[in-house]
């Protein structure tokens, strides 16, 4: 298998490396933090064609795949971008692979022009990473559905026109069967959305419904039957996610690189501190250990069956959770107590690794998951593990 980049995806890694470079500097970024402009560049994002990468022809895409978004993913990782382009990707793919083609004529062109954003709502108080876990409930009504609950940190919510909302329309709170997703609009009046900022700048948003009322037209993909798509959507998230991971780790090792041997002490650079050297070593093995890991996650996502899709995906999530927990800590140990200040970028890419940790179930959650997928291929085969 020939794992180098095609000629395409490489000209699509300098595009993306050369707008990070000339338009998104820490200083810029900080600016556009602070007067609440995280999604600024959203418009130039759809001119150079990065809303349309993994979407057909037909829509209007380009026909990429997930190692193409990942390649945006780790320049805008590097850069500690603030726009919701993950949040966005996750949830509009959702809708193209689920949603009838009406639907898709009417919403799609537009989130591929980047005149509309979708955010993907499906955690809830109490989840703790459970994806089947849904309290909000979708009650029959006519013909259409009434909503009523609320969902939690919904990733890029504060931006979003569109949310992709997971209801319960059947069973028990946490059953796999009985989800369905519902496409509501942001200004419906029973809709009410808190925005803020997360500790790593990204923001979130968190939506309540009210008695909220809508079509059947509203309803997206099958009834009761959303827990599969749902769990694919998360396992897109971990992928394009992990390759965000890898741009920050990437920056982040160049940075500590760089303050070391710039950095003095008794008239020579800390870089030439051999125990130094070592440990800058070990930062280069743990991003490419990282990139290798999501590369495989990738191709994961756009080829395998759903039980081999799972494992792979976890597996990528606990080594590139693993890997960005050594970077982001060895990075502030070596720059010292100023690598936590706000004026350097390092706290800032050491704060958005640790919410990456924590985004679409944490190292612990992936084990277990795994441990399961082995549980049941075992029984499958007719080996029991005693356990």
């Amino acid at each position: 298998m020939d794992l180098n980049y095609s000629e395409e995806q490489n000209m699509l890694r300098e595009s993306v490396a050369r707008f990070v470079r000339d338009r998104y500097d820490f200083g810029q970024r900080q600016q556009r933090l602070s007067a609440g402009e995280g999604a600024a560049f959203w418009p130039r994002f759809a001119e150079l064609g990065w809303l349309a990468i993994p979407f057909s022809e037909d829509h209007g895409g380009i026909g990429g795949g997930t190692v193409e978004v990942g390649i945006v993913m780790e320049g805008l990782g590097r850069a500690l971008a603030l726009e919701p382009y993950l949040a966005h990707m996750v949830a509009t793919q959702l809708l193209a692979r689920m949603a009838k083609e009406s639907v898709n004529a009417r919403h799609l062109p537009a989130a591929l022009a980047g005149e509309s954003r979708l955010a993907l709502a499906f955690s809830e108080a109490g989840g703790r990473y459970h994806p089947a876990f849904c309290a909000t409930t979708a009650s029959p009504k006519g013909d259409g559905y009434v909503i009523q609950g609320s969902k939690n940190v919904v990733l890029g919510g504060q931006h979003a026109d569109l949310y992709l909302v997971v209801a319960r329309s059947a069973g028990q709170t946490r059953d796999e069967q009985g989800l369905t997703f519902f496409l509501l609009e942001r200004d419906h009046p029973a809709l009410r959305v808190r925005e803020y900022q997360t500790n790593d700048g990204t923001g979130a948003a968190d939506l309540t419904f009210d008695q909220l009322e809508v079509n059947g037209e509203a309803r997206i993909g099958e009834l009761h039957g959303a827990f599969a798509e749902l769990e694919w959507a998360l396992d897109l998230g971990v992928a394009y996610q992990g390759w965000e991971a890898v741009g920050a780790m990437s920056a982040l090792s160049d940075a500590t690189l760089e303050y070391l041997n710039t950095r003095k002490q008794f008239g020579k650079p800390l870089g030439a501190n051999q125990a130094l050297t070592h440990r800058m070593v070990d930062l280069f093995i743990a991003v490419e250990e990282s990139r290798s890991s999501v590369l495989r996650a990738a191709l994961a996502m756009d080829g395998e069956s759903p039980d081999q899709r799972r494992r792979n995906l976890s597996l990528s999530k606990i080594a590139v959770d693993r890997c960005a927990r050594f970077v982001g800590q060895t990075a502030v140990q070596l720059h010292g107590a100023m690598g936590v200040t706000n004026e350097l970028p390092v706290g800032h890419y050491f704060k958005r690794l640790t919410a990456i940790t924590a985004t679409f179930g944490d190292s612990e959650w992936h084990a277990r998951r795994i441990h399961r997928l082995d549980g049941a291929s075992s029984r499958e085969a007719g080996v029991e593990h005693g356990y």
